[in-house]
């Protein structure tokens, strides 16, 4: 129990600490609107079974151990989220407002969910940390099972925790506190973005 509790802790500390994924749910959740929102947590906890699922198989190794490989990972994640900051560094405030009006919701939904999902999937430190994870912190007896139930706790954890923030950020009265300074917002997630692309493409450049 102590164990279950303690793994529960390190898997919700790394949720809620920021990062791309935090950026993304936020940006998505108040340029589009609150469903956008959660479908982009639904996309960050879909990719991380992904890398749940391959490490399990072992193969998280070959990745990490493949300089050439994990580089090309790390250049791909990197360049996406630079891409996709930048689209809303400079997106116009009427862009902005025209979109969560008339924005179509399964498109946004959809759209979310990508963004979520690629955003996660080619994050290296997603990757590292779920490696270290199945490693380091779950015990080598423990059976398929168990780490199978692991890895749902994970994607579980981190799908609670971003719907929870869209939801927050896109309630009634929080939105209209963050209705006036919703443009600056976006903005500065868009910074944040580019900011951990570039830190992914620094490291890259220093691991190759």
């Amino acid at each position: 129990m102590s164990e279950f509790l303690t793994i529960s802790l390190i898997i919700m500390l790394a949720a809620i600490s920021p990062g791309p994924d935090f950026a993304m749910v936020v940006k998505n959740a108040l340029l589009r609107n609150r469903q956008c929102g959660i479908f982009t947590a639904l996309g960050v906890s879909c990719s991380l079974l992904i890398h749940c699922g391959y490490c399990i198989l072992g193969l998280a190794i070959v990745i990490s151990q493949s300089l050439l490989l994990f580089g090309i990972i790390k250049y791909i994640g990197a360049a996406y989220l630079i891409y996709i900051g930048s689209k809303s560094l400079f997106a116009k405030h009427t862009a902005m407002e025209i979109s969560e009006q008339t924005g179509n919701d399964a498109a946004n939904a959809y759209q979310g969910f990508i963004q979520g999902f690629l955003c996660n999937l080619l994050n290296p430190k997603a990757i590292m940390f779920i490696l270290a994870f199945f490693t380091l912190i779950i015990s080598p007896s423990s059976s398929l099972l168990g780490q199978f139930a692991f890895a749902m706790e994970i994607s579980l954890i981190h799908f609670i925790w971003f719907s929870w923030l869209a939801l927050m950020i896109t309630h009634q009265r929080i939105r209209a506190r963050l209705n006036r300074i919703q443009h600056y917002i976006i903005k500065i997630m868009g910074v944040a973005l580019i900011g951990f692309g570039a830190r992914i493409a620094s490291l890259s450049q220093a691991a190759s």
